[in-house]
């Protein structure tokens, strides 16, 4: 009889707290939502992503300066996609492939580079 009633307090207090985290939950989403936290995380995150790789970042990867030809960028990029893809990483390359891509655009004057 003792492990019934224990068992059902057991059930009914583990209802209640279910119930209660569900209503803070629910009041949670509710107040950031009100003070526009979650349009701002969701901005920050589009700006995150949106995020164009400036020419001195390009230039930094690559290590090539503003006098480097464009052979010798192309070499450059060759050289160090080449080793990411063998022994490196993914990041790496693509960060790699994205530079020479801005560079590019410099280069030939379509101009997606940020100038920062």
């Amino acid at each position: 009889m003792a492990a019934k009633i224990l068992a059902n307090l057991i059930v009914m207090g583990s209802t209640i707290l279910g119930s209660a985290f569900l209503q803070a939950y629910r009041q949670a989403l509710a107040n950031a939502s009100r003070n526009g936290v979650t349009q701002e995380t969701i901005q920050n995150a589009a700006r995150r992503v949106s995020k164009v790789m400036t020419e001195q970042e390009a230039r930094q990867i690559l290590g090539v300066t503003e006098e480097t030809g464009w052979e010798e960028i192309l070499k450059k990029y060759e050289n160090l996609f080449e080793n990411n893809a063998k022994n490196g990483s993914f990041y790496l390359q693509s960060k790699v492939h994205r530079a020479k891509e801005c560079l590019e655009a410099t280069y030939t004057g379509k101009g997606e580079c940020s100038a920062d």
